[in-house]
């Protein structure tokens, strides 16, 4: 039995629409360029925003069919992590209403993707104080 079929799914939707989309409408270049090259990673920028888009699109089908899930999600944490540091944090927290373009749902991705890494973790509440049962 597969297991997280609607996490892993939504998560390659959002991967799917945000490389393909930016593949076709050449915004991917000019991220590489205009961005990454101007705060500088020149002249790898270029490389660097292709690298990305390329892990997202790559990741696609491995979410799909359940395949390599902790390389997946690691290569995609550190690219959501250093998107967080290079392009999100100065705008907030939040990508709508109290701010725009901000790391809520950058942190939201991490956290998805560390619960198809881990999906059996859980917290057990302890008792620190056991009393004795009435007899």
């Amino acid at each position: 039995m597969k297991k997280n079929v609607f996490l892993r799914l939504g998560l390659s939707v959002i991967l799917l629409m945000h490389s393909v989309i930016s593949i076709f409408s050449g915004d991917v270049n000019n991220f590489g360029h205009f961005y990454l090259d101007n705060i500088g990673f020149s002249p790898f920028g270029i490389y660097i925003a292709w690298a990305v888009k390329l892990t997202h699109l790559f990741s696609v089908p491995l979410l799909w069919f359940d395949r390599h899930i902790k390389p997946v999600a690691i290569s995609n944490i550190l690219i959501f992590v250093f998107g967080i540091y290079f392009v999100h944090w100065q705008n907030g927290w939040f990508v709508v209403g109290g701010g725009t373009n901000g790391i809520e749902f950058n942190v939201l991705l991490i956290f998805s993707f560390l619960s198809l890494m881990y999906p059996e973790i859980y917290f057990k509440k302890q008792n620190r104080f056991p009393c004795k049962k009435d007899s």
